[in-house]
């Protein structure tokens, strides 16, 4: 009796989920991000409301976020989504270059902030370097942004030395730009509150700022280049493999 050769596993695919209230942009994109094989488009929404009870059925890899919707923001949606699943990767893809947005996006704990004027290819690369772990910001928005954050008239001025901080800050700096709370920090580092905001008054004195999201921001400025446009992630953080990342 001839037996069936089992099947071959399937190549393990980052799984994204597009939300955007044109319909031709999410078709465009859909296309572009199916033809790469090891990505899969498993869910996609016009609005806040459907991204909100459409996004945690499909449990996606990555959240690719338009900003501004008829109903709502993208911002708020990535903070709704993560709070539901922490290893959600989002990506917040939009016209307008903002740096109120910017500020937002990071606070809500995104991934990557780029501006839809961007490659195609640059895009499939900022989904798998977010799938992985890392975070990317455009440069020039993160350039100017930490020039306004500094009040800074110069905006080449030199920001402080990331050098300066101890192992332990690094480590929570990258937590804080991962979007965590101190409450959240100190619960992944077995530290009391009150240690970690320490801690963050130290590190914030070292580089020169007087806001985490400012440490935040700087931390992915001085990371230098990866992946072309993009910026890796803070120090401290543990960059991940090239699989996707899963919550």
């Amino acid at each position: 009796m001839n037996e069936r050769p089992a099947p071959l596993p399937s190549l393990s695919r980052i799984r994204v989920f597009l939300l955007d209230d044109h319909e031709i942009v999410r078709r465009g994109v859909r296309d572009l991000l199916d033809a790469e094989p090891d990505i899969e488009v498993v869910g996609e929404a016009g609005t806040m409301d459907q991204a909100l009870a459409r996004g945690p059925a499909v449990r996606p890899d990555v959240a690719l976020l338009d900003v501004r919707l008829p109903d709502g923001d993208g911002i708020t949606v990535c903070r709704e989504l993560r709070s539901l699943m922490p290893g959600l990767a989002c990506l917040v893809l939009t016209s307008f270059d903002d740096d109120d947005a910017l500020l937002d996006a990071i606070m809500a704990g995104a991934a990557g902030y780029v501006l839809k004027d961007l490659k195609g290819a640059d895009l499939v690369a900022a989904v798998r370097t977010v799938a992985s772990g890392r975070s990317i910001l455009d440069p020039a928005t993160t350039t100017r942004l930490m020039s306004s954050l500094r009040g800074d008239e110069n905006a080449g001025a030199e920001p402080g030395s990331l050098l300066e901080l101890s192992p332990r800050e690094h480590e929570i700096l990258g937590l804080i730009g991962e979007g965590l709370t101190n409450r959240e920090i100190g619960g992944r580092l077995y530290l009391s509150e009150k240690t970690v905001k320490n801690h963050i008054s130290r590190l914030l004195a070292k580089l020169g700022v007087e806001r985490r999201v400012q440490a935040a921001v700087l931390a992915t400025q001085a990371a230098g280049p990866e992946a072309g446009h993009f910026h890796a992630s803070p120090p401290g953080a543990s960059p991940r493999g090239p699989g996707p990342r899963r919550s």
